[in-house]
């Protein structure tokens, strides 16, 4: 389970130093959390927000799976953000676990505030606190800016990905 946290984020919108948490999602975040998955240019053309019936199996499954830390950030009362952990135990590196943290979000018009950063730092020390000995991710190729993002965090390009769809 993830363990609740507290920063401070600097939002256009609202007051500096306005506070965030980051919770373990519920299935009544799912609505909010498909939507801003959506909220993009592939997201528009892979996510049906209309049928959340999927969705809904979909959570089933991630929240029964210790390993698996779907999470909200919430600020000013509302939702604000949302990004998925997976803790991946292995045997390379000694036996050493690693995070992958997959489907960022932030909702439009927080976005440039500072709370993707914070979000992102959550998910670092997190991951450490897990045991973990490495944190990776991937960002599909299009995605310019956010490459620009995770380099300006530290993440470095160190791998070629390679998916085949299987649908």
């Amino acid at each position: 389970m993830t363990t609740d946290s507290t920063g401070s984020a600097n939002f256009a919108q609202e007051p500096p130093d306005e506070e965030f948490t980051v919770r373990r999602a519920t299935a009544e975040d799912i609505p909010e959390i498909v939507a801003m998955l959506a909220d993009d240019a592939l997201g528009a053309g892979r996510e049906t927000p209309s049928d959340l019936a999927p969705y809904r199996a979909a959570f089933d499954r991630i929240d029964a799976d210790p390993n698996q830390h779907l999470v909200i950030a919430e600020s000013g009362g509302r939702t604000a953000g949302t990004l998925h952990l997976t803790v991946i135990p292995g045997l390379s590196r000694r036996g050493s676990a690693r995070s992958l943290i997959e489907a960022v979000r932030i909702h439009t018009d927080l976005r440039g505030s500072g709370l993707g950063t914070r979000l992102i730092e959550w998910a670092v020390a997190e991951s450490r606190r897990l045991g973990c000995v490495l944190v990776q991710l991937t960002s599909d190729a299009t995605r310019v800016e956010a490459h620009r993002f995770y380099e300006r965090l530290g993440f470095q390009a160190s791998h070629l990905g390679f998916k085949m769809p299987l649908d």
